[in-house]
């Protein structure tokens, strides 16, 4: 008897790493280790394949790497068993997918690169995510599909997805936090503002920390000569690695400054209250912004710094549940993409805004190499779609709508509750929008991009079976 318990899953990765071998291992085990620990009810776990050099251009870092081509393969995979055995795919989902307080074997075989490091999901609201991603998308009116029109076909699709936050007893970050006349603050952060706000991000951890505002904490990131160091923007890492580094020297700093206080104040410290404007005893009080001037230019005269660093032990996963909504042209086979549901565990955001921007940046990216992205090459290993006049990406015109939630989630190991969101957003596109073209036509797509061409080419290979049976 069938009971949806998944049993067994096998994974063989073909890996074409280019010309060089740059990052050919860790993209490798990424499409293993950041997307096998999803299913974790799962019996037998069997992972290989091979990584080779061709004369095609060098495979570098972009956002999710492996993750995205391994979620791509599995989460189709599960869609297809689904169909095969007449079973509900969110109901198999949610009766084998990880849940919080779970683990998998997984996390400590498979690293990037390496062994992993064993783990215990602390937080992962991945059941949330799936109900409201249900509601909000309106699956249960619209899977597997709905006639619109005589020529028109509506249909959903989804997938889930997991990430990581940093790279376990090897990223590090630090930050050095400098107290100044009048009471504000210097922040000298390794960790590069690559456009996903982290000079922000880092700035409202300290002003958290300290009982202050932004304004008066003063960025300065990314020139190695003048701050600390940081391993860099990558592996999503920067919000949990480096936001701890700057939590741990905002901590530091706070101590400093009830210790000067408390002497000024000739009480103990534990004597001291601060507001993050001012120090209070019972009998007498001093503004920060006069324990600032007088440290500078008075008495005691001397330069409060704060230098914390943070390696991570664990890089608990972000966890996400992706819904897309496809119309369908029955004759051209064209599609486009009304609605891309995402709801998100990513623990606290520390900034919502940001948060979003990085998941809705990282769906429309997926949705690029989903639908439209396509890297062409001659016979003699020239490379064809080499501008934007034959390499396709989404623009505002054909990106329709983006619903974006987050899960009420704190992460303890976390600055604040934070875990990632850097990259968990790329992940779902390629699968759920495979899954979206499979229900409304039949048809499954097992390459990227998805085009008008592969669907009109699958429906021809359809019928002619159809035909013969």
């Amino acid at each position: 008897m069938i009971d949806g318990t998944l049993k067994a899953i096998d994974c063989f990765v073909l890996s074409d790493t280019g010309a060089y071998g740059e990052h050919a291992l860790t993209v490798f085990m990424v499409t293993g280790a950041k997307v096998l620990p999803l299913y974790n009810k799962v019996d037998a776990v069997r992972f290989a394949g091979q990584v080779v050099y061709t004369n095609h251009v060098s495979a570098g870092a972009f956002r999710g790497y492996g993750a995205i081509q391994g979620n791509f393969a599995l989460e189709s995979a599960i869609d297809m068993l689904c169909e095969k055995l007449n079973i509900d795919p969110i109901l198999f989902r949610q009766k084998n997918m990880m849940l919080e307080g779970e683990t998998s074997p997984i996390f400590e075989i498979m690293g990037e690169g390496t062994e992993g490091t064993a783990m215990n999901m602390e937080t992962c609201k991945l059941d949330y995510c799936v109900k409201r991603g249900l509601e909000l998308i309106d699956w249960h009116k619209k899977y597997p599909y709905v006639e619109v029109s005589d020529t028109k076909i509506r249909s959903v699709g989804m997938a889930l997805a997991m990430q990581g936050s940093g790279i376990p007893y090897i990223d590090m970050g630090a930050a050095t936090i400098k107290f100044n006349d009048d009471g504000f603050y210097n922040l000298m952060v390794g960790a590069t503002d690559i456009g996903q706000g982290s000079d922000t991000i880092l700035a409202q951890i300290a002003a958290e920390e300290l009982m202050t505002t932004v304004d008066k904490v003063i960025v300065y990131s990314s020139d190695s000569d003048l701050t600390p160091f940081d391993t860099g923007a990558y592996a999503s890492s920067t919000t949990y690695v480096s936001g701890n580094a700057v939590l741990n020297a905002a901590k530091i700093m706070k101590d400093m400054l009830l210790k000067e206080a408390a002497h000024v104040l000739s009480v103990e410290m534990k004597g001291v209250e601060f507001d993050g404007t001012t120090f209070k005893s019972k009998e007498n009080f001093i503004t920060l912004s006069e324990l600032g001037n007088r440290l500078t230019y008075n008495e005691d005269q001397k330069q409060l710094t704060a230098t914390g660093s943070y390696v991570g032990t664990k890089s608990p996963p972000p966890f996400m549940a992706g819904f897309i909504e496809i119309e369908i042209d029955k004759e051209t086979f064209e599609y486009e993409v009304l609605d891309y549901v995402s709801v998100v565990d990513c623990g606290t955001t520390i900034n919502p805004k940001l948060a979003q921007g990085q998941v809705e940046g990282g769906i429309v990216q997926g949705l690029g190499m989903a639908g439209y992205e396509d890297v062409k090459y001659s016979s003699k290993g020239s490379l064809i779609s080499n501008g934007f006049l034959s390499y396709s990406i989404p623009t505002t015109k054909t990106i329709h709508k983006l619903t974006t939630e987050f899960a009420d989630s704190y992460e303890e190991s976390g600055p604040f509750g934070a875990k990632s969101v850097g990259e968990i957003g790329i992940d779902t596109p390629p699968a759920a929008l495979a899954n979206a073209v499979y229900n409304a036509t039949g048809v499954r797509i097992t390459s990227l991009p998805i085009t008008a061409e592969k669907i009109y080419q699958g429906m021809l290979e359809k019928n002619l079976k159809e035909n013969k049976k």
